[in-house]
């Protein structure tokens, strides 16, 4: 009795803590398509707070320095919607894949956002 009673508290703090949430995004992936070489193309995740207690994102991060996001650094509450806006800067021709990696506080794993599309040669 006593292993089962352990085996259900467990379970249920597992459970909570799993529960713990950051941002719930729209989309989390965005091809821009075609776009102009050294054009600069930003797109806008947008995402809401679905909690019942404020969140804040702590960081979000790119993985090279071609992609910048931009983040609110204030408490999103309750209910509220807010914006993490990517831009790429389209030096280089080609395709590309690029992630962001937005994280929560109290939340372990981050978000993570794709941008995608292809530099072409701007013919001025």
């Amino acid at each position: 009795m006593k292993k089962t009673i352990f085996l259900f508290v467990a379970f249920v703090g597992f459970s909570l803590a799993s529960m713990a949430q950051g941002g719930t995004f729209a989309v989390s992936k965005h091809n821009f398509g075609k776009i102009k070489q050294n054009v600069p193309a930003t797109y806008t995740f947008t995402f809401k707070n679905n909690n019942t207690k404020p969140i804040v994102i702590e960081t979000a991060t790119a993985d090279c320095g071609c992609t910048s996001p931009t983040y609110p650094k204030e408490p999103i509450m309750k209910g509220q919607q807010n914006k993490v806006m990517v831009t790429y800067n389209a030096a280089n021709i080609g395709k590309f894949t690029k992630k962001v990696h937005v994280k929560f506080a109290n939340v372990d794993a981050p978000v993570e956002l794709t941008i995608e599309g292809e530099v072409v040669v701007n013919k001025k």
